[in-house]
């Protein structure tokens, strides 16, 4: 496929449609919404699933072939932080807990960006690794504590914030439904497959038509701030997926492994990073970090990103 062909299908596969399509019900004001439970019970079915058939994947594969990308994803947790934090500082010019907050969110991950370069990479017809899912597990919380470090080395609320990362329920459901299918294995997949695997795109286009609502909700933010803050969110999210790609292919991943990588490292969180920076962070701007991670970066890679990190990985891995 050539790379027209490769945008038009990421383009018009439901999940980035649904996406637009809750951009568009709020640019005309329509009544659309979802409770808050229906969002809650999706991002606890979404973060789960993925765990559980990380764990599964993980259950049959050998140390040697997981250990080296998993050392490389954890590099890429404690690394990205730091670009994001001082490029927040000199080009943003914001304060030092603005900028932290920023590199909390740009540190950490967004499974729903790893959900739809996953689904990206397998229609274009290249396998990623199964144990991918246990690599977004990894990449969740280094960013976030790191950036807490650079913001506040020497207070009091550093060992909360840590805990609310910790104990989060993006990490619990991760790594917990991770050590589930570890010990469930191949039998336990079976016996919840029609709960956890043939509906599981189909919650997550119900899960980007509400956040495409959310987005919408920042974009008067967006015009507030200035054009920096686009340049700052496609910026990183180019240098550090292109940084995932290149080192997901020196640690022995394939093209599809590579991609897929490289789409994790140059997302943003919005689940875990937030709830963070809000115990750490009180003194930062939300609309600042999360029209930031919503806006800029989570559309840039849904629409041009993803297709672009498979390109490089076809390029620099063929």
């Amino acid at each position: 496929m050539d790379a027209l062909e490769l945008l038009r299908l990421n383009l018009l596969s439901p999940m980035v449609l649904a996406y637009f399509l809750g951009i568009t019900a709020r640019l005309i004001r329509s009544d659309l919404a979802f409770p808050e439970a229906l969002y809650t019970a999706l991002s606890i079915y979404l973060l789960f699933a993925i765990g559980f058939k990380g764990g599964v994947e993980l259950a049959h594969t050998p140390l040697a072939v997981v250990l080296l990308p998993a050392l490389i994803t954890l590099a890429l947790g404690v690394f990205r932080p730091l670009p994001a934090y001082f490029l927040a500082r000199r080009f943003l010019k914001v304060g030092r807990e603005d900028a932290a907050a920023l590199a909390a969110h740009y540190g950490s991950v967004s499974a729903v960006t790893f959900l739809a370069a996953l689904s990206f990479v397998q229609g274009v017809g290249h396998a990623a690794e199964g144990f991918l899912p246990t690599l977004v597990a990894l990449l969740e919380v280094p960013g976030i504590v790191v950036a807490l470090l650079l913001a506040k080395r020497h207070s009091g609320r550093l060992s909360e914030a840590l805990h609310e990362v910790l104990a989060g329920k993006s990490v619990v459901l991760l790594l917990g439904g991770l050590i589930i299918g570890v010990l469930s294995g191949e039998a336990g997949m079976e016996r919840v497959k029609p709960f956890f695997v043939d509906p599981f795109y189909g919650a997550l286009t119900l899960f980007l038509l509400d956040l495409g609502m959310v987005a919408a909700s920042r974009l008067s933010v967006l015009r507030q701030v200035g054009f920096r803050l686009v340049l700052f969110g496609v910026g990183l999210a180019l240098f550090h997926g292109a940084l995932g790609v290149y080192l997901g292919l020196k640690a022995g991943l394939g093209v599809g492994g590579a991609a897929v990588l490289g789409a994790m490292s140059a997302s943003a969180s919005y689940i875990a990073a937030p709830a963070a920076v809000r115990i750490a962070l009180p003194e930062a701007n939300p609309s600042l970090y999360l029209t930031a991670s919503l806006a800029v970066t989570f559309p840039f890679n849904l629409v041009l990103g993803i297709p672009l990190y498979h390109a490089l990985a076809v390029l620099w891995g063929g």
